[in-house]
């Protein structure tokens, strides 16, 4: 539906521009910023990663006129694939969401050296490629430090995608948090090996709430869906990561990781439509940038010395006076 509404508001558009043009159509189309962008293997609807991008540059397309479109690797076969697709519509930036696209763009990158890509949650050290990170450990410490305060079994649970760099960034934040404010507290870490399969995250989740614990944080994409259903039916609770998850969970959800991919889209498409191009080869988005935060918190209810400590280790992780692990 969202394919169907985007080629629509594109045929939209190019009336605008041919009605605009008075006889000069190129230099009105110039006006617009022209973005590709080949969303994560979990697609559109994993309620998570790839629904933030398309979020991101929808606003993007509402605020700035960019016009976008996009692919999905069950459409194209392979990262490559689609890459080079987005390249030879034209447009100005071609981005890939996700760090298991490396490999393809900077393939696709040195076949077409004069064109800009940005590669989201991986660093690329090639001049044609832009790269934007996060700085997950520090939302997932400050999620892991309200699981510390509210377990009452002293026990809680991480579940990860994969075992890689970046899923251990949430992992080592979330399992300092918990020890931030619980020292005495257990925490149960398994790697689903996979970022698609919510029935598998169920799985997951329902061994260690069966193991008594009562707060879960996945972070595996579409697999932690899973996750949340098995909180919601067996009565725990659970974080969201990414975007805001509570509607998919509201009895368990008590808030999410937010990893503002949207709010870094935006801002590469609104650098790119200002100047032209992109000014810096490495981005990092944290808690101090608004690249990472927390939802609000539902479900259950804080104390105003819980909510205190929240906000006084958010803002020591701002100051930049505490440190967080990232692996």
């Amino acid at each position: 539906m969202k394919k169907w509404m985007l080629v629509i508001s594109t045929i939209v558009l190019s009336f605008i521009i041919s009605g605009c043009s008075n006889g000069s159509g190129e230099a009105a189309a110039d006006e617009y910023t022209y973005i590709g962008v080949m969303l994560s293997d979990s697609g559109l609807g994993d309620s998570s990663f790839s629904d933030s991008a398309f979020n991101g540059l929808e606003r993007a397309r509402e605020e700035l006129g960019v016009i976008f479109d996009y692919r999905e690797i069950a459409d194209t076969g392979t990262y490559e694939q689609g890459l080079q697709e987005l390249v030879e519509q034209g447009n100005e930036l071609v981005i890939a969401v996700g760090f298991t696209m490396k490999d393809a763009v900077e393939k696709v990158a040195a076949e077409h050296p004069d064109q800009e890509f940005l590669l989201v949650d991986e660093v690329s050290e090639m001049e044609n490629i832009t790269s934007l990170t996060f700085e997950e450990h520090e939302g997932s410490f400050l999620i892991g430090a309200l699981a510390g305060m509210k377990t009452r079994t002293d026990k809680v649970g991480f579940i990860g995608g994969l075992d890689t760099p970046l899923i251990n960034k949430f992992r080592a934040g979330y399992e300092q948090g918990v020890k931030e404010t619980n020292p005495d507290a257990e925490i149960l870490v398994e790697y689903a090996g996979d970022f698609g399969n919510d029935k598998l995250g169920y799985t997951i989740a329902k061994g260690m709430i069966d193991n008594d614990s009562d707060y879960i944080f996945p972070s595996a994409g579409f697999t932690g869906v899973g996750a949340i259903q098995a909180a919601q039916e067996q009565g725990t609770y659970v974080f969201g990561v990414d975007s805001d998850q509570y509607f998919l969970g509201e009895k368990a959800v008590v808030t999410s990781m937010l990893k503002k991919v949207d709010v870094g889209l935006f801002e590469v498409a609104q650098q790119l439509t200002e100047q032209g191009e992109l000014t810096e080869s490495h981005i990092i988005l944290g808690i101090e940038e608004n690249g990472v935060g927390l939802a609000p918190v539902r479900v259950i209810s804080l104390t105003e010395k819980e909510e205190a400590i929240l906000n006084e280790l958010k803002a020591e992780i701002a100051e930049g006076s505490r440190s967080i692990n990232s692996k």
